[in-house]
């Protein structure tokens, strides 16, 4: 199998495994109050137009990207793996803790172990890598730009309700896990 083809089946499985969370790991309204506030559908527009932008933008030829094909396939692979493990590793320790949609369970607790020791919000890190990843396959940095302005900014909105729920349901314990931590790399931001 070329690394063409293997980074094709990765960039298929990505929305197969996403469609597959927002199928599954729903809240459910007995156990959780939602707060999601619309964000997972802000989310997922930002999600498809971002998609549609980067590829109208590959009719730009001039924005095209100065690299192998190989190279292009390299980084493309190395990025939405790396992204997708560590989404899937921060979903995993988050255990039934993990929603798509912002909620907050009736015995909530602070997860401050695994991936969660390092940033707050490992999910979305590892979704941003991966978008990053699918990016790069499109091989122009236009694409690139306009595929990761959108869901960036819906991903930092959706941060945003998700620590005002966390902090308001968990209170100290959370604040006090904030100040420690950083929301998606560690010591940066």
């Amino acid at each position: 199998m070329t690394s063409e083809s293997i980074v094709w089946v990765v960039v298929g499985l990505f929305p197969v495994s996403e469609i597959a969370l927002g199928i599954f790991k729903r809240a459910g309204s007995r156990s959780a109050s939602s707060e999601d506030r619309g964000s997972l559908r802000i989310l997922w527009l930002a999600i498809m137009l971002g998609i549609l932008f980067a590829m109208a933008s590959l009719r730009v030829s001039s924005a095209s990207l100065r690299l192998s094909s190989a190279v292009v396939y390299a980084l493309a692979l190395v990025f939405l793996l790396s992204g997708l493990t560590i989404r899937w590793i921060a979903i995993v320790t988050l255990g039934r803790f993990f929603t798509v949609d912002v909620a907050i369970q009736k015995d909530h607790v602070v997860v401050q172990h695994g991936l969660y020791r390092l940033v707050r919000h490992p999910s979305y890190s590892g979704l941003l890598l991966a978008f990053f990843g699918l990016g790069l396959f499109f091989a122009n940095w236009l694409s690139l730009l306009g595929l990761l302005a959108p869901i960036t900014l819906a991903v930092i909105n959706r941060i945003a309700k998700e620590e005002r729920a966390l902090l308001a349901a968990l209170g100290a314990p959370y604040a006090a896990y904030c100040a420690r931590t950083k929301r998606l790399l560690p010591g940066l931001f």
